[in-house]
């Protein structure tokens, strides 16, 4: 009888102990997928950003230049512009 008992408190332990990896791959996911968007918003708002001051760029000595790197560093789509 205390076999069984023993058997059945190890296997409750193991269960455990895979519910707490799983929540931890969880809470890793999430961290990522969180800063995954984070990065997200911050393309967005720099390529309006980017489009919005496009003429200020086009004012300065090699402004264009600049222009077209930071859309590429940000990702900026200029046919949606």
């Amino acid at each position: 009888m205390t076999g069984i008992y023993i058997l059945n408190l190890l296997l409750t332990l193991g269960m455990f102990t895979v519910l707490i990896f799983r929540a931890w791959i969880e809470l890793k996911n999430y961290r990522m997928m969180w800063k995954e968007l984070e990065w997200r918003q911050l393309y967005q708002t720099m390529g309006r950003l980017l489009k919005a001051e496009k003429d200020l760029f086009a004012k300065v000595e090699g402004g264009e230049e600049l222009y077209q790197m930071l859309c590429e560093i940000f990702k900026v789509n200029e046919k949606r512009a």
